[in-house]
């Protein structure tokens, strides 16, 4: 009995050490002239009790109170540099977009793209493919009107699966996923798929449960502590089968463009990679190969896909819960484009409430609210501090405040956020779903330099151009041939996300769709 006493005891004695150990180091690792100020971690735990996994955004945001702008906190034993507020995530993304714009740690990333494609990856291949991938995107169209009439000639699919509905309630989850992904997939693959393609949906599937995943209490505990996660089992390890049958079926892809490729003709992006790769054949350590051409279509048909598809289906619950905001729309769209044709880019400059509407969507879901983290490459002064090399940096796009004025408002659901896309002096009660945030008094457009969605800087999102032309694009078609109606009282609809980690998941939801 004595010997077990003892033993729990230097079991216990040994813990204290230890955690003696950590708070000294934190200690002489913080302040100023040192890595930015936080609370004291605990052997290999870090803060995980005051940085909750299901709702990063809101912990943090509790921290920026207690520490200020730039502060740190430990994901497992890793420091990570959080900077919260608009004018601290400008000086760095912006103001200082060399130094910070390098891919930060992501374990999920990291693990099913071994350093390679665009997303997750860095230094110079990550710069040629990038480079390479921007060029090639723009000689198939990206931001010119080629690219345009993909997503009207897109839409036509969409409308006549939403006509089959003939007005019962459905949820537009997979219809959304297809028709933006038909898009992406007519440049990376030079085809478009059927919406009843089986194999098509399961790879929508595919990508719906990787984002989930990725958001949810076990992704971002897979974020904090990897290195011991790797060797367990649970439901973290599901999210690279879901990686490996896309990457399955990039693959296949890959290998029926290899049959049949012309070098003096290429079709579409993978044509392009592959050409590439020929004239780089004999150059030694060259970015261009199968792997990375596997990675980069991957990254490219992923990221084009279900940010922009989770966006679209967000807005779509805040029109069927803000009916009103929907009839003005559609007041614009008769006034400006009609009946007769369908809407066109064009048309934008001539929309503002529409234009202001999409905008606000974007802002008011804050689809990644703490944006992708980016890292530093050399140990880098920033203000009153030093962030050593290779600390993974958060530049929170919007996180969530404590108050009761969202609760008892009776106009959102939605929790109270502050920091960039939620800052109160430029979005006057920024909880509130309110399109009038990018419109001057006179109705015209209003644009803001805080409307971040797709981060800023160097790291910016490639894809920010055709985002915003498919999101406005396909609005506008919807409410052109349909009005939307809830199945439930719009009052009692949620537009809080269900999981909330780098990402936001919108809640499950039905609509009806009446021919206008």
């Amino acid at each position: 009995m004595k010997m077990e006493l003892l033993g729990g005891a230097t079991v216990v004695l040994l813990v204290c050490i230890a955690c003696l150990l950590s708070f000294a180091a934190w200690k002489g690792r913080s302040g100023k002239g040192k890595m930015p100020p936080g609370p004291a971690p605990l052997p290999i735990l870090g803060n995980l009790l005051q940085v909750k996994p299901s709702n990063l955004a809101k912990t943090l945001q509790k921290l920026s109170e207690e520490y200020g702008p730039v502060f740190t906190v430990h994901m497992g034993s890793d420091p990570v540099v959080v900077l919260h507020g608009y004018d601290v995530v400008k000086e760095a993304l912006i103001d200082r977009a060399d130094e910070f714009a390098s891919r930060g740690h992501m374990a999920i990333g990291d693990r099913a793209n071994n350093g390679l494609g665009i997303i997750f990856s860095n230094n110079e291949p990550w710069l040629q493919v990038r480079r390479f991938s921007l060029t090639t995107l723009r000689n198939f169209g990206m931001g010119k009107r080629s690219i345009e009439e993909r997503i009207q000639e897109e839409s036509d699919y969409l409308l006549e699966e939403i006509h089959k509905t003939k007005g019962t309630a459905f949820d537009p989850t997979f219809m959304l996923s297809c028709s933006v992904s038909n898009v992406i997939c007519s440049i990376v693959f030079g085809r478009r798929y059927d919406y009843k393609d089986k194999k098509f949906l399961a790879l929508m599937d595919n990508m719906n449960n990787i984002f989930e995943m990725m958001n949810s209490s076990w992704g971002q505990l897979y974020q904090m502590f990897s290195n011991i996660m790797d060797y367990l089992p649970g439901p973290h390890n599901n999210i690279f089968a879901e990686f490996d049958a896309l990457k399955a079926f990039v693959a296949e892809e890959v290998k029926l463009h290899q049959a049949s490729l012309d070098p003096n003709s290429p079709q579409d992006f993978i044509d392009c990679f592959l050409s590439k790769m020929q004239e780089e054949k004999d150059r030694p350590n060259s970015s261009f190969h199968m792997k990375n051409m596997v990675t980069s279509a991957f990254d490219l048909f992923i990221a084009g896909t279900e940010t922009t598809s989770v966006t679209l289906r967000f807005g779509l619950l805040l029109l069927i819960k803000y009916p009103k905001i929907q009839e003005k729309i559609q007041e614009e769209i008769d006034q400006v484009v009609g009946r007769s044709r369908k809407p066109c880019v064009a048309d934008r400059t001539q929309m503002p409430y529409t234009d202001a509407v999409v905008h606000e969507i974007q802002r008011f879901i804050s689809l990644v609210p703490l944006g992708v983290p980016h890292t530093v490459t050399k140990d880098t002064n920033f203000r009153d501090y030093v962030i050593p090399k290779g600390t993974t940096i958060y530049p929170v796009l919007a996180s969530v405040l404590s108050s009761t004025a969202a609760i008892f408002s009776g106009i959102s659901c939605h929790p109270v956020l502050a920091s960039v896309l939620y800052d109160s002096k430029e979005f006057p009660n920024p909880h509130e779903f309110n399109p009038e945030h990018f419109l001057n008094k006179d109705g015209s457009f209003r644009k803001s330099n805080y409307f971040m969605p797709f981060s800023a800087g160097k790291r910016i999102c490639p894809g920010e151009g055709l985002a915003r032309m498919e999101i406005f694009l396909l609005i506008a078609t919807i409410l052109q041939n349909f009005t939307l109606k809830s199945v439930v009282n719009p009052q009692e609809l949620s537009t809080t996300p269900i999981l909330s980690g780098i990402g936001n998941v919108p809640p499950d939801f039905q609509l009806c769709a009446f021919p206008r």
